[in-house]
């Protein structure tokens, strides 16, 4: 059946929030669009008979010269990507230690910067761990995982943990040199190969099909993107202490 398309028409929608949600061939026509923030999966988006997303990739780009290094095919670009993903959450984290008990805190519904590395904990387990090399073992019992069923507290993950920064930062550590250490031998032919995800019900169920180099990517940008994320939050809480 096709979902019948909902239409707004003279409705103030002043400061309305639209989070997780298909924006997909949305048309905002004769809108009055100031002071708005939009984050997320853009494409093809046009404003004003304009084509916008390519400036603002190119831009993205300019700002963090290693998202380029993550689109890369050259196995040497990986590595340089990791380790210079790792030294700016490194940063972030020292960052942070100057200011004990901000990372437990959150604006804007956001998580706080331990839930977003316990996330990346996750992240690791399940794209590169299982993804890449092919593991079936339990994840690390700390990582946050999604939030729907079954996966949600599945496969090891236990939700009723709140480990400490130090405890976080140690893992995220030991991952982060695996990794590296894996993306010192990997070669082109290797990351071109089809991932070899295990043949059950654990997380991610759509990376079946999917190469080496793809779910690598995807452990590549969300430590980017959540790294991202965590510092503009931190920033919002520095300022609004500052206040």
């Amino acid at each position: 059946s096709v979902r019948s398309m909902m239409r707004y028409v003279d409705e103030d929608l002043h400061g309305a929030e639209f989070r997780e949600c298909d924006l997909t061939g949305a048309r905002l026509i004769g809108v009055v669009m100031q002071d708005a923030v939009i984050d997320g999966l853009v494409t093809n988006l046009v404003v004003n008979g304009v084509e916008v997303t390519e400036y603002v990739e190119a831009e993205l780009d300019r700002r963090h010269p290693v998202r380029v290094l993550i689109r890369s095919e050259d196995p040497a670009d990986l590595r340089e990507a990791s380790r210079q993903l790792h030294a700016g959450w490194a940063a972030t984290i020292e960052r942070i230690r100057r200011t004990p008990g901000i990372e437990r805190r959150s604006v804007n519904d956001e998580w706080s910067a331990v839930q977003t590395m316990r996330h990346l904990v996750f992240v690791h387990d399940s794209w590169f761990r299982r993804c890449c090399l092919g593991s079936t073992e339990l994840f690390t019992p700390m990582g946050i995982g999604p939030t729907v069923e079954p996966y949600r507290g599945a496969h090891g993950l236990d939700l009723s943990l709140d480990p400490t920064l130090d405890e976080i930062v140690s893992v995220r550590d030991a991952q982060a040199a695996e990794l590296e250490a894996w993306l010192d031998e990997v070669t082109a032919v290797q990351l071109a190969a089809r991932a070899p995800v295990p043949d059950d019900d654990v997380w991610p169920p759509y990376a079946r099909g999917r190469s080496v180099r793809q779910c690598l990517g995807t452990v590549l940008g969300e430590t980017f993107e959540h790294h991202t994320f965590c510092v503009r939050d931190l920033d919002l809480i520095e300022a609004q202490d500052a206040e």
